[in-house]
């Protein structure tokens, strides 16, 4: 109960501090690369839901064409898929690497989100939202979480929203270490990037 309702949020902010002078040292050359494709704007700003279902702006650099349709899968989730002609050049590599999350430190900072916990909610899903999938709103949502270490694209809406809920009910120092290791080692061997 202390971890997650004090040590959880003071690690948050310091992870943030220490994170950010590797979000401006990636983010200077990526913010140029984003621009110089396509003149567009370098963030992409999506409404999200946080905590207790308080909406605010979540950060990412952009890596989809200006003004690209919002495409869902037939369940609600958000389409991914390596051959997506909304994706900028840059935009295919930030994705790949996971780069585009880095914005969401910011986030972080100002208390929208946890580096760990169930990821933003986006707008449009709320009839799905039963009394149990309500449950993942009662922790702040992270930059990465249980599904991310386990699925992170490649689960269905169901199999997201239990996982989001098990993290909820089940918060922990251990957990988030657990989840550290294992979205390290998903990154780094790039899988589950899009769902097939």
């Amino acid at each position: 109960m202390i971890y997650r309702k004090y040590v959880k949020r003071i690690l948050d902010i310091l992870v943030s501090i220490f994170a950010m002078p590797f979000v401006f040292l990636v983010g200077i050359p990526v913010a140029a690369a984003i621009k110089a494709e396509d003149g567009g704007s370098v963030f992409y700003k999506g409404p999200r839901y946080g905590r207790n279902m308080k909406k605010f702006n979540m950060l990412k650099f952009r890596s989809m064409k200006m003004d690209a349709e919002d495409i869902r899968n037939p369940d609600g989730t958000t389409y991914n898929a390596e051959n997506d002609g909304r994706q900028t050049r840059i935009g295919k590599i930030l994705r790949k690497t996971s780069l585009d999350e880095l914005p969401q430190f910011f986030n972080v900072l100002r208390g929208d989100m946890s580096f760990i916990g169930p990821r933003p909610s986006p707008m449009g899903n709320e009839a799905t939202y039963t009394d149990f999938v309500k449950k993942k709103f009662s922790v702040r949502p992270g930059i990465t979480g249980y599904n991310q270490a386990l699925k992170r694209n490649s689960a269905t809406l169901e199999e997201r929203y239990q996982n989001d809920v098990f993290y909820a009910e089940n918060v922990s120092f251990v957990l988030d270490l657990k989840i550290i290791y294992y979205t390290v080692k998903s990154v780094l061997l790039r899988k589950n990037i899009y769902r097939s």
